[in-house]
Formats: structure tokens, sequence, C-alpha cells
């Protein structure tokens, strides 16, 4: 670089400083100086009240001297308490990355500045932390109110907590379907902007998502990516975690943060009426019985998808034995000395073949299409790799959310041509045994696969060896007819319908065309009707990894919050 060490926050505030005082004079030429040609800028509500992104030097300073008129941003300031300006590494580019933050006209925010070597703007990222007047109760902020003060001969703690849980006389403001990270995350961040919602999801036991998928299954990226917020995993617990184990953390997740939550409840869809500005949700309880129940708001944490995609394959129509979609499967016992077929070939396809296998059946994976494998360890913990640099959480959140798409491409191409020379023996085994490999759309590995499809992908966890080996068969999918006849088990790891589908089954074909496509990239360059204001006013969506939920659930409940306040 062409600064020393010790001017690097000096560098960063002095830029900072000629920024606000450019936007502070809506002078678009001072602050079109301050960038490179092509640059970048990314705004989470705090500027816009969206999730956006800004490319290109005129286009930047156009867009923010337009959006600062409304929401006038000062005090743009290194934070001293966060991680210092560092020289860093990013899409393959040595830069100068500094934490700041300001203050907007209605809250405070963070935000992350790189500076390349001369001094100019590369990338810029202004994120809404809080509203004034509406800071989250934690910290110096611990609530102390009724039910925390020591009232002789009232109701208590758990009398409180059991009629909160009721609503037997009120309506929640939100209703979260869905009681997986997703669900957990936003019901937490709502509760600590003293929203009111109930979490429903359909299973009869608080991390019951994730206790009833297959036995075998773990988290395949590591423990320090994947916290709920406010309450980080114990720091005894496993690299990759178990599902059992991961379950019962829902439990006491669940009873920690005091969420109310109903179990056994069935979400059987919905209608917003316009002028009260509430939906008719309708329940379906464990006992059979019905409620309704009129929310402002109703999120949908069901994941990236909900419904079993369940292809017609003609030649099945005359199959004796089982067929199973990989949702239905839970573990090989009962298969051992069988001849099973897995039709699939991502993590659950490839993960339940070797449970198969490990429990003594006779397994051929069969592929249907192009599959991406890479190691779980450490290749694809690569694109991992700045939680590992040091930052605390907090600051490596804040990271991750100001990567441009453009620079999250560029970044993602580099891990995987990196994973590509690590796994070459492994890869080069597979192509000899027939299997076809895929490593993104132009190299950009496993994470865009699932940005754009939400699968198409296998951490390797020792099922690829197994077929070198040959101890796990595989066949392509034209084959399929002439391995049937043998077969006594078919599981179908075929994957799930889009939110789309999700959303005509539940609310109905007009408004899912008037909400449109949901995850993946459309024309701009942020995920589609994700975390973001729907076309259907009071209708959220959050989906994801355990840190996609983690970091923008904050920015999902600031929008809710903010709509409730009347700020947008």
């Amino acid at each position: 670089m062409l600064v020393s060490l010790e001017s690097w926050d000096t560098l960063s505030n002095d830029w900072l400083a000629a920024f606000e005082r450019a936007v502070e004079g809506c002078d678009r030429r001072s602050i079109g100086q301050l960038f490179i040609a092509e640059s970048h800028w990314r705004d989470v509500l705090a500027m816009t009240w969206r999730i956006t992104t800004c490319s290109g030097v005129d286009a930047i300073a156009r867009q923010f001297v337009a959006d600062a008129a409304i929401s006038k941003p000062v005090h743009l300031r290194v934070d001293r308490n966060r991680t210092p300006p560092r020289e860093v590494t990013r899409a393959g580019a040595k830069c100068i990355e500094a934490i700041f933050r300001f203050e907007t006209a209605v809250g405070r925010g963070s935000g992350v500045l790189r500076l390349t070597p001369e001094g100019k703007a590369w990338t810029l990222l202004t994120a809404l932390d809080e509203l004034k007047g509406h800071e989250e109760h934690v910290g110096g902020r611990r609530p102390s109110g009724h039910g925390y003060s020591r009232t002789f001969g009232g109701p208590t703690w758990s009398d409180l907590r059991e009629a909160a849980r009721d609503y037997s006389r009120r309506d929640p403001d939100v209703l979260v379907v869905g009681g997986g990270q997703a669900g957990l995350s936003i019901a937490a961040r709502l509760a600590q902007l003293e929203l009111d919602a109930l979490v429903i999801d359909r299973w009869p036991r608080i991390g019951d998502n994730w206790r009833r998928r297959y036995d075998a299954l773990r988290l395949h990226n590591q423990v320090h990516v994947n916290h709920l917020p406010y309450m980080p995993f114990p720091p005894n617990w496993p690299v990759y975690i178990p599902k059992d184990k991961l379950a019962s953390w829902f439990e006491s997740y669940v009873e920690a943060m005091e969420l109310n939550y109903w179990t056994g409840t069935e979400f059987e869809g919905g209608a917003y009426d316009e002028q009260a500005k509430r939906w008719s949700a309708n329940l379906r309880q464990a006992d059979g019985t019905r409620r309704l129940i009129r929310p402002r708001h109703v999120v949908m944490a069901t994941g990236v998808s909900g419904i079993p995609a369940i292809p017609e394959i003609p030649v099945l129509r005359g199959f004796r034995g089982t067929v199973l979609h990989s949702s239905e499967y839970q573990d090989g016992a009962a298969w051992k000395g069988k001849r099973a077929l897995v039709i699939g070939t991502g993590n659950s396809g490839h993960d339940i073949a070797q449970d198969l296998y490990s429990s003594g059946a006779s397994v051929t994976l069969v592929q249907r299409s192009p599959t991406l494998i890479i190691n779980c360890d450490p290749s694809a913990q690569l694109v991992y790799g700045l939680y590992s640099e040091g930052p605390p959480l907090e600051d490596c959140d804040l990271i991750t959310a100001s990567v441009p798409l453009a620079l999250a491409k560029r970044t993602h191409q580099l891990a995987t041509a990196h994973a590509r020379e690590l796994d070459k023996p492994l890869l080069d085994q597979l192509e000899r045994k027939g299997f076809r490999l895929d490593f993104g759309e132009d190299g950009t590995g496993w994470q865009f696969k699932y940005l754009t499809r939400g699968g198409g992908y296998y951490f390797n966890v020792g099922c690829s060896d197994l077929i070198v080996e040959g101890k796990i068969g595989l066949a392509q999918f034209a084959e399929l007819e002439r391995l049937l006849p043998k077969a006594e088990l078919v599981v179908l790891a075929t994957g799930y319908k889009g939110l789309d589908a999700l959303v005509a089954k539940l609310f109905g074909g007009e408004m899912a065309r008037r909400v449109g496509p949901i995850w993946g990239f459309g024309d701009g360059q942020e995920l589609r009707n994700m975390f973001v204001r729907t076309a259907q006013p009071g209708l959220w969506f959050i989906a994801g990894s355990f840190a996609q939920c983690r970091i923008y659930s904050r920015y999902l409940a600031l929008q809710i919050k903010a709509t409730e306040l009347g700020l947008i």
C-alpha cells in the first residue's frame, strides 16, 4: 500500500469528512472525485429504506445526493469501538477497510469503507443499526419493567409468560410462519424492538424441523459462522453441529429469549384486508381446532424452499418397492441388506446414500444433472475465511453485508478456483467414474448455486470417496429403468419447490403474481423479495443460512418497526 499503518485511521477519517462535506453541499462533482470509476455503494435501509446496490461513480454521486436530502447523514467517523482500519485483500485486490459510524434523521448506523491505495473509495456500505428512541433492550438497555421487578402478591414472571403465549385476548403484531433459524432470528429481533411476535411451526416440538431430518445430518459449515442473534453457541461446542444438538438449542433459545411459540400449528393461508391493514390468518392446531388471528404482518420463515419437488418419472409407475422423498427419510437401519437407489446428487442425496451404505444397504446414486463437489473441510470453508481473521462476530457480519454482488462473485470465483486445486485428486477420480461435475455459473461455486437455486452441490464428508472406491454405485438418470427391477427402495433427493409455489398455495395465485419471484437475482444486484418490503403490504420473507438469518433479521425487524411507526 502507499500509506503506512499509522495513517490508515487518519486516511479513512479524512475521506469520511470530505464525503460528509460533499454530501451536505449536494456537490455531485466532489462526491464523484472521492470514488474510483468502478465503485459500488450498498445501502441497507440507512439512506433509502431499501436494500440496494448502486454501481459506478456517476450513479453513486447522483443517487447519494438525492437520498441524503431526506436521510441527512452526519457525524461519519471511524468507529473506535470496532475493528480498526486495516489492510485486507478483498476479491483479489488489496485495500484499506474501515468500519465507521454515522447518524441519520431517524437513526444510527454503521458502515464499511474500502479505499484503494490512492485513497479513493472502491466500495461503501451504509447500514441502519437502530431507530432513535426505539433502541433494542440489550447491553445497557436491559428490560426492567413489569415482570422483572419484585412484586409480592401479584403475577409472577411465569404467569406473565404464560399469558403472553396464550393470545386469548389479543392478536400478535407479527405472525412468523416457521420455527427454524429464520423464524427464531426474526422473532428475537422483533421482541427487542417491543413488537409482539408469535412463531408457529407445524411440528410437535421446538427444533423438530432439524430433529426429524435424517440421522446422519450435521451442519456443513463451522460453528463460529452459525450463531443465532444475541446468544452465541457455547465455546465447547463441536466444529460441525449435529442436528439433534442444534434442535435442543432451539428449545433453549426460545425459552431464554422469551419467544412466543406455538408448536403443532399449521398455517393454512390468509387474506389481507386493505382497509384494516391486517391479515386474516387461518391456523390449525394439533388437536384439530382452528384459530383465526389478525396480525398486521406475516413473515414467511419456512426456508428457501417449502414444498417437496417430486418429479414425474414414468418408469417409477410400475415400481413395487418403496418410494420416499428425502424429506421423509430418517435412517437406513430398516434397509440393511436391501438394494436402494438414491436419485439426486446434492447434499441430501449423497448423505442419504452414505447413511444407507453405512447401515448395510447396497446403494447406487443416480445423477440427474452435473453437480458441484467440494470437500467439506477445508475447501467449502474458504468462503468463510473472514470469520477466522480475528474481528468479532458483529464486525464480520457487517463486513459480510458490505460486499456488493460484483465483488462477491469475484471472491467466490477465486475461492472456487482454489478449492478445485485443493480437491483435484478427488475430482479427477470422480470424473473417471463417470460423475459429471459443475462449478457454478462463471465458476462462482457452491454459494452462488445456493443463492440462485437453493442447491446443486455436495459438501463431501465421505460419500464421494465411497463412490471413487466403488462402495457406492454411480449411474446416470438414463440408466434408471435398467436398475429399478433389482431395487427395493428409491429415495427421491430431488429438492423442493421454490417459495413462489408456497405463496400461491397459501395466499392464492393472484398474490403470488403480485409479489413475483422470491430468492435468486433478477435485474438488480440483490436477492428478490428477501428481507425487504414486497409488493404485498405486510408480507415479508426471511430465509437462508444461520449467518444470513442472523445478519438480515436485524434489517427486516427494523423495517417492520419503521412501518409500525409510520416512517415507511
